[in-house]
């Protein structure tokens, strides 16, 4: 199986405080992720300035409080390389687009929230750069069809969808996880999962139904302030949801030979035995035979049961009760 892509999302869980975003890159980074993502926007031009309240929140204000200093960029992507984990940070308006791919980030990730649009999705695609777009809320099946073909327009080909709930938290039972095997069998493009629960294993799950790319939330620690901390995995949380994935990817595959520990058990299979003695030049039959424990090499397994008995194999030699029945020790 291909290795996951595993995004530790620190989003705007740094605060706006350059030590705790680098404390984010080491924790991604010590936890086995590929990646160590963050967010950038500017809250006037994510939101109208005539924005109200949102789920009771003045965003406006919410946001420029959270959003990353932009002189940040440079020295997280400098770490992350030093630390081995790739920089990334998903772009919320054209500007964010342009530094970024100036800065030279290897990909770009489109939020859920932005998935239903197509003109920005336009814009981001124009880079040519692969891109991961989460269908979110507002995307169904067949609105990705349109997603993909404004990727396609632009050049850009290599495309993975996300799918993902746009509930923080989500809710176990609204994963709906087999979404992912809709969206490859309908597109057959590349697909993953954002996973907005608060748990660890969801996302191996997703992994076994064959999501390739995996996002999840993380923080320092789910009692700082901001909106994004307290549904976020914590530094330990990430870890095991990393080795979780790890652990979904070891157990897939298709079985089409013996596996080296079945063959460390060949012996617990079984063997055709003597029912009672059988006579040299007798018929073997289900009168005379049956099966038992062990097999060793040259006994007559088990599987040739019904070939034995039914082609007319006769004993070469006496066969005792409980004996094994070996090639050597019969014939046609």
């Amino acid at each position: 199986m291909t290795k996951t892509f595993i995004i530790a999302e620190a989003g705007s869980n740094h605060n706006r405080n350059l030590q705790q975003a680098l404390k984010l890159i080491d924790i991604a980074s010590d936890s086995g992720a590929d990646v160590c993502k963050f967010q950038t926007y500017s809250a006037e031009k994510l939101f109208s300035t005539k924005s109200k309240l949102v789920n009771g929140y003045d965003v406006l204000n919410m946001f420029n409080e959270i959003q990353i200093p932009r002189d940040f960029h440079p020295i997280l992507k400098e770490y992350c390389d030093e630390k081995g984990v790739e920089f990334m940070s998903t772009p919320f308006d054209e500007d964010a687009v342009d530094e970024l791919f100036k800065l030279g980030v290897k990909r770009f990730k489109i939020a859920g929230f932005e998935s239903t649009d197509l003109r920005f999705i336009k814009y981001v695609a124009s880079t040519k750069l692969p891109l991961i777009i989460s269908a979110g809320i507002g995307t169904d099946i067949e609105f990705i069809e349109q997603i993909l073909n404004s990727c396609y327009s632009v050049g850009a080909n290599d495309v993975t969808i996300l799918h993902c709930n746009n509930g923080y938290p989500t809710l176990p039972e609204e994963s709906n996880l087999e979404t992912i095997l809709k969206i490859k069998e309908t597109y057959g493009v590349k697909v993953g999962f954002s996973d907005h629960t608060t748990d660890t294993i969801t996302p191996a799950l997703a992994v076994a139904l064959g999501a390739s790319v995996i996002e999840k939330h993380f923080t320092i620690s789910k009692l700082l302030h901001g909106p994004d901390h307290k549904f976020a995995l914590n530094p330990e949380e990430l870890t095991q949801m990393v080795k979780n994935i790890r652990h979904a990817e070891k157990c897939m595959g298709s079985k089409d030979k013996t596996t080296q520990s079945e063959l460390d058990n060949i012996q617990g299979q079984r063997s055709i035995v003597a029912l009672r003695d059988i006579e040299e030049g007798e018929v073997l039959s289900s009168k005379n035979t049956t099966t038992k424990r062990p097999f060793y090499d040259g006994n007559v397994h088990a599987k040739e049961y019904y070939n034995v008995i039914d082609s007319g194999y006769k004993s070469n030699v006496k066969i005792h009760k409980d004996d094994f029945v070996t090639w050597k020790s019969i014939s046609r």
